[in-house]
Protein backbone atom coordinates (compact mmCIF):
# COMPACT_ATOMS: atom_id res chain seq x y z
CA UNK A 1 0.00 0.00 0.00
CA UNK A 2 2.82 2.31 0.48
CA UNK A 3 2.99 5.24 2.92
CA UNK A 4 -0.42 6.34 4.44
CA UNK A 5 -2.20 9.53 3.20
CA UNK A 6 -2.36 12.14 5.03
CA UNK A 7 -5.92 11.78 5.91
CA UNK A 8 -5.08 8.24 7.32
CA UNK A 9 -1.93 9.73 9.51
CA UNK A 10 -4.17 12.42 11.08
CA UNK A 11 -7.15 9.95 12.06
CA UNK A 12 -4.53 7.81 14.00
CA UNK A 13 -4.52 10.66 16.12
CA UNK A 14 -0.19 10.60 16.36
CA UNK A 15 2.00 13.97 18.25
CA UNK A 16 1.75 15.76 15.43
CA UNK A 17 -1.61 15.79 14.76
CA UNK A 18 -3.18 16.58 17.67
CA UNK A 19 -3.96 19.95 18.92
CA UNK A 20 -1.69 21.63 21.34
CA UNK A 21 -3.33 21.28 24.94
CA UNK A 22 -4.76 23.79 26.57
CA UNK A 23 -5.88 25.68 23.07
CA UNK A 24 -9.39 26.32 23.51
CA UNK A 25 -10.49 28.21 26.06
CA UNK A 26 -14.60 27.40 25.84
CA UNK A 27 -17.25 25.27 24.45
CA UNK A 28 -19.78 27.30 22.97
CA UNK A 29 -23.33 26.15 23.80
CA UNK A 30 -26.87 27.20 24.39
CA UNK A 31 -28.22 26.41 27.79
CA UNK A 32 -31.13 23.65 28.67
CA UNK A 33 -34.32 25.36 27.59
CA UNK A 34 -35.95 28.10 30.03
CA UNK A 35 -39.99 27.99 30.32
CA UNK A 36 -40.58 31.39 29.63
CA UNK A 37 -37.38 34.29 29.77
CA UNK A 38 -34.50 34.75 31.15
CA UNK A 39 -32.64 38.20 31.12
CA UNK A 40 -28.80 38.20 31.03
CA UNK A 41 -25.69 40.53 30.62
CA UNK A 42 -23.65 40.32 29.00
CA UNK A 43 -20.04 41.06 31.71
CA UNK A 44 -16.76 39.93 29.28
CA UNK A 45 -15.48 39.30 25.74
CA UNK A 46 -13.39 36.24 24.98
CA UNK A 47 -10.93 36.05 22.46
CA UNK A 48 -10.40 32.34 21.66
CA UNK A 49 -8.04 30.86 18.83
CA UNK A 50 -10.39 28.36 18.52
CA UNK A 51 -13.34 30.28 17.35
CA UNK A 52 -12.97 32.75 14.45
CA UNK A 53 -15.40 35.28 16.13
CA UNK A 54 -15.28 36.66 19.40
CA UNK A 55 -17.19 35.05 22.56
CA UNK A 56 -19.12 36.87 25.04
CA UNK A 57 -19.60 35.85 28.64
CA UNK A 58 -23.10 35.66 29.82
CA UNK A 59 -24.07 36.74 33.44
CA UNK A 60 -27.83 35.89 34.42
CA UNK A 61 -30.14 37.02 36.95
CA UNK A 62 -29.39 33.76 38.85
CA UNK A 63 -25.81 34.47 38.75
CA UNK A 64 -25.23 31.22 36.90
CA UNK A 65 -23.07 32.55 33.53
CA UNK A 66 -22.69 30.74 30.15
CA UNK A 67 -20.40 31.73 27.08
CA UNK A 68 -22.26 32.44 23.54
CA UNK A 69 -20.67 33.83 19.94
CA UNK A 70 -21.09 37.53 20.02
CA UNK A 71 -22.76 39.35 17.52
CA UNK A 72 -21.71 42.60 15.70
CA UNK A 73 -22.55 45.21 17.20
CA UNK A 74 -22.91 44.40 21.31
CA UNK A 75 -20.90 45.58 23.59
CA UNK A 76 -20.44 44.82 27.73
CA UNK A 77 -23.28 45.79 29.60
CA UNK A 78 -25.68 45.23 27.13
CA UNK A 79 -28.61 43.15 27.84
CA UNK A 80 -29.65 39.81 26.49
CA UNK A 81 -32.63 37.55 26.42
CA UNK A 82 -33.71 34.00 26.46
CA UNK A 83 -36.72 31.93 25.83
CA UNK A 84 -39.91 31.50 23.81
CA UNK A 85 -41.10 35.10 25.39
CA UNK A 86 -38.26 36.94 25.00
CA UNK A 87 -37.78 39.76 23.04
CA UNK A 88 -36.11 40.73 19.45
CA UNK A 89 -33.02 42.00 20.31
CA UNK A 90 -29.25 41.78 19.40
CA UNK A 91 -27.66 38.70 20.77
CA UNK A 92 -31.14 37.24 22.00
CA UNK A 93 -31.95 33.26 21.87
CA UNK A 94 -35.06 32.56 20.70
CA UNK A 95 -36.88 29.31 18.71
CA UNK A 96 -37.29 29.90 15.22
CA UNK A 97 -40.62 29.67 15.82
CA UNK A 98 -40.85 32.91 17.26
CA UNK A 99 -38.78 34.51 15.02
CA UNK A 100 -40.36 36.77 12.12
CA UNK A 101 -39.47 35.94 8.36
CA UNK A 102 -36.36 38.06 6.83
CA UNK A 103 -34.75 38.15 10.61
CA UNK A 104 -30.78 37.25 10.22
CA UNK A 105 -29.82 34.43 12.87
CA UNK A 106 -26.49 32.65 13.83
CA UNK A 107 -25.62 29.65 16.20
CA UNK A 108 -28.63 27.74 15.16
CA UNK A 109 -29.58 24.51 16.37
CA UNK A 110 -29.56 21.53 13.95
CA UNK A 111 -31.79 19.74 16.08
CA UNK A 112 -33.94 20.82 19.30
CA UNK A 113 -31.03 21.01 22.00
CA UNK A 114 -27.95 20.29 20.74
CA UNK A 115 -26.68 23.85 21.27
CA UNK A 116 -26.06 25.40 18.37
CA UNK A 117 -24.61 23.77 15.37
CA UNK A 118 -25.15 26.34 12.07
CA UNK A 119 -23.71 29.59 11.41
CA UNK A 120 -21.04 30.15 13.90
CA UNK A 121 -18.00 31.84 11.39
CA UNK A 122 -16.71 35.18 11.53
CA UNK A 123 -19.30 37.60 10.07
CA UNK A 124 -21.43 34.88 8.72
CA UNK A 125 -25.19 34.76 9.04
CA UNK A 126 -28.02 33.07 7.79
CA UNK A 127 -31.93 34.44 7.22
CA UNK A 128 -35.48 32.92 8.35
CA UNK A 129 -37.16 32.80 4.83
CA UNK A 130 -40.59 31.33 6.00
CA UNK A 131 -42.69 29.27 8.40
CA UNK A 132 -44.69 26.44 7.72
CA UNK A 133 -46.30 24.18 10.45
CA UNK A 134 -44.04 23.15 12.67
CA UNK A 135 -41.08 23.25 10.13
CA UNK A 136 -38.68 26.39 9.18
CA UNK A 137 -37.34 27.37 5.97
CA UNK A 138 -33.64 28.83 6.57
CA UNK A 139 -31.03 30.31 3.99
CA UNK A 140 -27.61 29.43 4.67
CA UNK A 141 -25.00 31.52 3.62
CA UNK A 142 -24.01 28.59 1.41
CA UNK A 143 -27.03 29.88 -0.50
CA UNK A 144 -28.30 26.77 0.11
CA UNK A 145 -31.90 26.46 1.71
CA UNK A 146 -32.74 24.14 4.48
CA UNK A 147 -35.69 23.10 6.47
CA UNK A 148 -35.68 22.59 10.35
CA UNK A 149 -38.17 21.89 13.41
CA UNK A 150 -39.72 25.32 14.62
CA UNK A 151 -38.55 24.02 18.07
CA UNK A 152 -34.78 24.53 17.13
CA UNK A 153 -33.17 27.95 18.66
CA UNK A 154 -30.89 30.88 17.00
CA UNK A 155 -29.42 34.11 17.87
CA UNK A 156 -30.54 37.23 16.14
CA UNK A 157 -27.85 39.07 14.58
CA UNK A 158 -24.16 38.83 12.10
CA UNK A 159 -21.63 37.16 13.73
CA UNK A 160 -18.81 39.51 15.24
CA UNK A 161 -15.97 39.24 13.56
CA UNK A 162 -16.41 39.37 9.97
CA UNK A 163 -13.65 41.65 8.88
CA UNK A 164 -10.91 39.64 10.01
CA UNK A 165 -9.62 38.16 6.99
CA UNK A 166 -9.21 41.99 5.03
CA UNK A 167 -6.09 42.32 6.12
CA UNK A 168 -3.46 40.44 3.82
CA UNK A 169 -1.14 38.12 5.64
CA UNK A 170 1.65 38.83 4.03
CA UNK A 171 4.16 36.30 5.21
CA UNK A 172 3.78 31.89 4.95
CA UNK A 173 4.75 31.69 8.60
CA UNK A 174 2.51 33.93 9.93
CA UNK A 175 -0.62 31.69 8.37
CA UNK A 176 1.71 28.36 9.82
CA UNK A 177 1.11 29.80 13.32
CA UNK A 178 -2.97 30.64 12.60
CA UNK A 179 -3.08 27.59 11.06
CA UNK A 180 -1.49 25.71 13.90
CA UNK A 181 -3.64 27.59 16.31
CA UNK A 182 -6.96 25.76 15.40
CA UNK A 183 -5.00 22.73 14.68
CA UNK A 184 -5.27 22.89 11.22
CA UNK A 185 -2.49 21.24 8.50
CA UNK A 186 -0.77 24.13 6.25
CA UNK A 187 0.44 24.10 4.02
CA UNK A 188 -1.64 21.41 1.86
CA UNK A 189 0.37 19.89 -1.11
CA UNK A 190 -1.83 18.50 -4.21
CA UNK A 191 -1.23 15.29 -4.32
CA UNK A 192 -0.38 15.09 -8.24
CA UNK A 193 2.85 17.52 -6.86
CA UNK A 194 3.52 14.30 -4.54
CA UNK A 195 5.93 11.26 -5.59
CA UNK A 196 3.68 7.98 -5.80
CA UNK A 197 4.47 6.35 -3.09
CA UNK A 198 3.18 9.50 -1.08
CA UNK A 199 -0.14 9.34 -3.17
CA UNK A 200 -2.29 8.03 -5.60
CA UNK A 201 -2.05 10.72 -7.96
CA UNK A 202 1.79 10.91 -7.56
CA UNK A 203 4.37 11.10 -10.45
CA UNK A 204 2.01 12.67 -12.95
CA UNK A 205 3.63 15.95 -13.52
CA UNK A 206 4.52 15.91 -16.87
CA UNK A 207 1.36 13.62 -18.20
CA UNK A 208 -1.88 13.08 -18.49
CA UNK A 209 -2.72 10.86 -15.50
CA UNK A 210 -5.44 8.09 -14.99
CA UNK A 211 -8.91 9.42 -14.04
CA UNK A 212 -9.72 10.32 -10.34
CA UNK A 213 -12.51 8.17 -9.96
CA UNK A 214 -12.34 5.51 -7.91
CA UNK A 215 -14.53 2.56 -7.11
CA UNK A 216 -16.41 2.56 -3.57
CA UNK A 217 -14.49 -0.28 -2.65
CA UNK A 218 -11.04 0.42 -3.38
CA UNK A 219 -8.13 -0.49 -1.22
CA UNK A 220 -7.74 2.64 2.13
CA UNK A 221 -4.60 3.35 0.20
CA UNK A 222 -5.91 4.43 -3.15
CA UNK A 223 -9.75 6.09 -2.11
CA UNK A 224 -8.86 9.20 -2.96
CA UNK A 225 -10.64 12.14 -5.15
CA UNK A 226 -13.72 11.21 -6.69
CA UNK A 227 -15.01 8.39 -4.82
CA UNK A 228 -17.69 6.45 -6.75
CA UNK A 229 -18.54 9.38 -8.78
CA UNK A 230 -21.82 9.25 -10.87
CA UNK A 231 -19.54 11.24 -13.59
CA UNK A 232 -16.54 13.90 -13.94
CA UNK A 233 -16.15 16.86 -16.21
CA UNK A 234 -17.94 18.89 -18.25
CA UNK A 235 -21.27 18.03 -18.77
CA UNK A 236 -21.84 17.81 -22.60
CA UNK A 237 -24.18 20.58 -24.35
CA UNK A 238 -27.20 19.53 -26.27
Amino acid sequence: MGKKLKQQRRGKGSNAYRKPPNTFKADVAFRPSVANKAVGEVIEFIDDPGHTAPLMRIRYEDMSESILIAPEGIKIGDKIEEGPEAHISLGSILPLSKIPDGMPIYNIESVPGDGGKLVRAAGAYATLVSHAGDKVSIWLPSKRTIELNANCRAEIGTVAGGGMETQPIMKAGKNFYIKHAINAKWPVNRGVKMNPVDHPFGGKQHHKGASSMVARGAPPGAKVGHIAARRVGRKKRG
